[in-house]
């Protein structure tokens, strides 16, 4: 049997919660001073639980098991978006550790362990999953000379010389090494429990379509310019995005959602109307077909909207990942685990949100576990998960990666 610590667990996941502390949540921007100091925190506890850490040249820390022979791999994310909360990636991280500690410690296990991963701006401070796309070989260095700080405009060459990993090594996975990767987080919705359910089971991770959406009208007097003869790039802006918002629903799927992220007027002044509006859009969904179908009816409305006028609309496709179920063997490993410790009360579900795991899918069998989030939120200080979920969470995530192991 692997049995967690409940007190150990949660004293590192409060612990963590310390670094860049705001209100009941976290500030811990990628390579920040609290960032740096929590990965280092978390390469000690690494070291403590008989595990060899690194932190490695884009800040991933690592930590190597040098005496097991039968291995997985977990992790997550340690930074925070701005002002968020404290569950988000750091809950997946620990889980992780907590899970090394309880299988080394099992009786009777002589050759199974686990490596733990925390990975880099899964939150896009300065750009894409750089931590785990850079573990799979997927981060080109020219894209790390190119890349900056969204909020401040700081080179990530910048930063990563200000937190001392400049000039070290870029750890890359050995897949030959592994037989799956793990990872856990909390829901970040509302699914589990609205239905009273206590563990999720991911099938998939959803892509995400991005477009930039550029109307262009006439710039004019806002006093003077007859109604009939004004070409209104904001009106024309709302009205499409009015329209794609009652078209998408008879080709959506049951859990597409589609977001208009940022809307811009130009010149933006009271008094003028605009001659030129964007607006940042974006859809999501687990389903190949159903993410074509998205963009088909997307490109039909704005065809029809050139047609109509009296505006010109253009449609850029900003980026198109692309789905990543999950294994399916490690997913029926997941269910067993969770059968065992909340029968009844777990549920296959993809997920909304992109993560770390998406990037490793490709490289070896990945499964993912879902524990609930409070009032569904997260991405804000009052995101929360109670204690008695997250020990649940992490003694599911545990026993399911010594099946992992064992299988």
């Amino acid at each position: 049997m692997v049995k967690i610590n409940p007190d150990r667990l949660l004293s590192d996941l409060r612990t963590l919660a310390s670094f860049g502390k705001y209100k009941t949540g976290v500030h811990r921007p990628t390579y920040s001073a609290d960032d740096m100091s929590a990965r280092r925190w978390f390469a000690q506890r690494i070291e403590e639980a008989g595990l060899r850490a690194e932190i490695d040249g884009i800040g991933n820390v690592y930590g190597f098991n040098p005496t097991k022979s039968r291995l997985a791999l977990a992790g997550s994310h340690l930074e925070s978006q701005n002002h968020a909360g404290w569950l988000d990636g750091a809950l997946g991280v620990v889980y992780a550790l907590e899970a090394a500690r309880a299988i080394s410690e099992a009786p009777g296990n002589a050759d199974a362990g686990l490596d733990v991963i925390a990975f880099a701006d899964e939150e896009g401070h300065f750009g894409s999953f750089l931590g785990s796309r850079s573990f799979i070989g997927d981060l080109t260095e020219a894209e790390i000379d190119s890349a900056f700080n969204h909020s401040f405009g700081t080179s990530l060459r910048q930063a990563l010389a200000e937190a001392g990993l400049a000039g070290r090594s870029r750890r890359v996975i050995d897949a030959s090494r592994y037989r799956a990767f793990l990872e856990a987080h909390i829901e970040q919705g509302d699914i589990l429990e609205s239905s009273g359910m206590k563990i999720g089971i991911v099938t998939a991770i959803v892509a995400i379509w991005q477009y930039r959406i550029v109307v262009t009208g006439e710039q004019n007097h806002a006093g003077t310019t007859t109604m009939a003869r004004r070409r209104d790039a904001g009106l024309a802006l709302i009205r499409l995005l009015a329209a794609i918002d009652r078209r998408f629903p008879e080709v959506a799927g049951p859990r597409s959602v589609w977001t208009t992220g940022q809307i811009a007027l130009s010149p933006g002044a009271k008094s003028i109307i605009p001659g030129q509006a964007e607006a940042l859009f974006q859809f999501r969904d687990a389903d190949a077909d159903v993410l074509t179908r998205l963009e088909n009816e997307l490109t039909t409305v704005i065809r029809e909207a050139n047609s109509a006028g009296p505006c010109t609309v253009t449609l850029e496709r900003i980026s198109a990942s692309r789905p990543a179920p999950m294994d399916a063997n490690v997913q029926d490993v997941l269910e067993s685990a969770a059968e065992q410790y909340a029968a009844g009360q777990h549920v296959r579900m993809p997920s909304g949100a992109g993560h770390d795991a998406q990037w490793l899918a490709p490289k070896l069998p990945t499964g993912m576990l879902f524990v609930p989030s409070i009032g569904g939120i997260s991405h804000h200080w009052t995101e929360n998960t109670s204690d008695e979920d997250i020990v649940l969470g992490a003694q599911v995530f545990a026993d399911a990666a010594m099946r992992v192991l064992r299988a």
